[in-house]
């Protein structure tokens, strides 16, 4: 199984915020956010493994400003790192000014996907090569932020955990 890159599983989703998709302050409602994350997530978690996939978890999200009424909404989604049959998916969520186009970050957040058989059985997927220094990043953080996932679980024992013993030594 050939290594794949993250823009080629790379997913842009722009769409408006409407009436029905707000809250009593007009924003748009955390849950249609999350909702819209874990579609894009999906969709890269599935070209990158060519499988079904299924979200595992929703291991980060940080709402950092609110998105308004009537705003252009993009959610880009790039797998950082695949493991046996997982994948972490990071998502960035901008805003756009209709005026210049400019986009500003407002969201962002980590899925975690699992590919499957048509059984439900999880399948070996593809291992990610990053291109870019960004990439690189959020390929070696994905380890740290699964092994801590696993110590926190009970299924892994803090001292097998090398990736995090090499932030405190």
């Amino acid at each position: 199984m050939e290594a794949r890159t993250p823009s080629e599983s790379r997913t842009v989703m722009t769409d408006l915020v409407l009436p029905g998709e707000t809250n009593p302050l007009n924003n748009l409602f955390g849950g249609e956010l999350l909702a819209r994350m874990d579609r894009a997530a999906g969709i890269t978690a599935g070209r990158h493994s060519r499988r079904i996939v299924v979200t595992a978890s929703v291991n980060h999200v940080a709402f950092g400003k609110a998105i308004p009424l009537g705003s252009v909404v993009t959610v880009e989604a790039k797998v950082s790192r695949a493991f046996n049959s997982s994948m972490e998916v990071v998502l960035d969520v901008y805003t756009e000014d209709r005026q210049s186009g400019h986009q500003t970050k407002v969201n962002e957040a980590i899925y975690t996907f699992v590919a499957v058989d048509e059984t439900g059985a999880p399948v070996k997927v593809p291992e990610i090569k990053p291109e870019t220094e960004l990439e690189q990043q959020r390929y070696d953080a994905a380890l740290r932020r699964k092994q801590l996932s696993l110590v926190l679980a009970g299924k892994m024992k803090p001292h097998d955990a090398t990736e995090l013993k090499a932030l405190f030594v």
